[in-house]
């Protein structure tokens, strides 16, 4: 990768200066985030870095990300899309979960492990939203259930909201992980249910 770099700086000035502007410029600058992340890992991950292989000056990326990690979060959010905040209402808090899951286990595995441990490392320079996505999505399975019947609400918490995210980030996390179905289905069935219906008695 060094002599990627190499052959970068010798770009001419003017190439430097080639004038991209708003979505355009965006857009070169998180496929060249992607790209130098994917080839250096996050560890080596440098503004240098993405700057010389978008060739543009390191002060355009500050403009838009003040940090390494706001920057790779934009650019997965780029090359992957966004987690939808919104999941179906199935009439069933299970099911609800279990989708929720799935679609984060699934949306994950786009990115590679050491590029998770490198942002959860970073976890202060990380829009929030990165991990409230799950647990706010679980809250309202949870509201639904509620204003069906099927649960009380009152001892439902932040914390047990988050458990779920909390388990199946254990789950991909570690070596040898496991994210199948047949494990969300044991995370929801002998941690998350039991205190959900615990707190309904």
């Amino acid at each position: 990768m060094t002599d990627y770099h190499e052959e970068q700086s010798g770009q001419s000035a003017a190439a430097l200066r080639t004038r991209r502007r708003g979505s355009a410029l965006d857009d070169v600058l998180l496929r060249a985030a992607w790209e130098e992340v994917d080839s250096v890992g996050y560890a080596r991950l440098t503004i240098e870095g993405v700057a010389l292989r978008a060739q543009a000056h390191k002060s355009v990326i500050y403009r838009r990300w003040p940090n390494r990690a706001s920057l790779i979060q934009a650019a997965l959010r780029h090359r992957l899309g966004k987690l939808a905040a919104q999941f179906p209402d199935t009439g069933n808090l299970r099911e609800d979960v279990l989708i929720v899951l799935r679609s984060y286990r699934d949306y994950v595995a786009g990115i590679k492990p050491e590029v998770i441990h490198g942002l959860i490392g970073e976890f202060t320079d990380v829009s929030r939203d990165l991990y409230e996505v799950v647990p706010s999505a679980i809250i309202t399975a949870l509201r639904r259930a509620a204003e069906r019947g099927d649960i009380s609400a009152d001892r439902i918490t932040p914390r047990i909201a988050a458990l779920p995210d909390i388990l199946l980030r254990h789950e991909l996390l570690s070596p040898n992980g496991d994210t199948s179905d047949a494990s969300l289905a044991a995370i929801i069935d002998e941690t998350f249910l039991p205190l959900v219906q615990h707190a309904s008695t």
